[in-house]
């Protein structure tokens, strides 16, 4: 009986999570006679891509997928590396006042984006990188390094001594023992950041709307966010660019879902 209503309670969380996506995948394929005839909660006579079709062409969506995906790939793998050298030094090479910058680093993920805005387009600006997926990449680097370091830094913290004295007593060197022992050992939870990184910078508006100003440079949420503004769509269109903008970043979930279940398995083993 507690089995049966634990599945039920976990088919009706499903349900509720997945109804918004099944809505509005319905109503993306959906003609704009069809929505204003039926709602959008009627099932659609065929599929019709005429508002995908529109919206593409609209905003050029291929030109801002390739700019999300090099600024969220460029800022995970960027992150991840930070992230290992500042845990390596902090977590193992127990540098003076850990403590201390680890509390930096925790106090400086928590500031809010809408403090630091100004500050970054004026630095951005003052190098000449303002408008450019450089100065976005650099940014979030920062910031999403700064979660890696203090998550990283406490794990590395446990990591066994007896390894690290065995590869000295070997003649391995720092670089060495970073290299083949502890980044192999590390590599589930470098997994798990890679794939938060990568979701998390996919999906900042903020900040890429306020240094990305030209239609070139725009990623998927700020071009978004842009035409929506604009009021120049109809609603087929606008659930057509939602469908649009949360696919990729499903798509990335189920392709390193296994890498993400790895780095959380070995963290409840610990």
């Amino acid at each position: 009986m507690r089995r049966h209503a634990v599945l039920w309670s976990m088919i009706l969380l499903a349900a509720v999570m997945l109804a918004p996506f099944v809505l509005v995948a319905l109503n993306a394929v959906k003609t704009p006679a069809e929505y204003s005839t039926g709602g959008p909660l009627d099932l659609p006579d065929g599929i019709s891509l005429e508002g995908i079709v529109a919206f593409w062409e609209r905003v050029d969506f291929g030109e801002k997928l390739w700019n999300s995906v090099v600024i969220s790939g460029s800022v995970a793998v960027l992150a991840v590396v930070v992230s290992v050298f500042n845990a390596y030094a902090l977590g193992i090479g127990r540098v003076r006042g850990r403590l201390w910058i680890l509390v930096a680093f925790l106090v400086a993920n928590t500031l809010p984006q809408e403090a630091l805005v100004y500050p970054l387009y004026f630095l951005a600006n003052e190098v000449g990188l303002y408008d450019t997926k450089l100065a976005v990449i650099v940014i979030f680097t920062v910031i999403q390094a700064a979660f890696g370091t203090y998550l990283l830094t406490s794990t590395l913290g446990g990591f066994p001594r007896e390894l690290l004295e065995a590869a000295r007593i070997d003649g391995a060197t720092k670089w060495q023992t970073l290299v083949r022992i502890v980044v192999p050992i590390s590599r589930p939870t470098l997994g798990v950041l890679f794939v938060f990184f990568f979701i998390w910078t996919w999906n900042e508006f903020f900040l890429p709307l306020v240094l990305l100003i030209s239609n070139e440079n725009q990623t998927v949420p700020v071009a978004l966010g842009v035409l929506q503004g604009q009021r120049m769509m109809d609603a087929t269109m606008t659930s057509a660019s939602a469908l649009l903008g949360v696919i990729p970043a499903i798509v990335f979930f189920l392709i390193f879902q296994r890498a993400l279940t790895r780095g959380i398995t070995a963290g409840a083993v610990k």
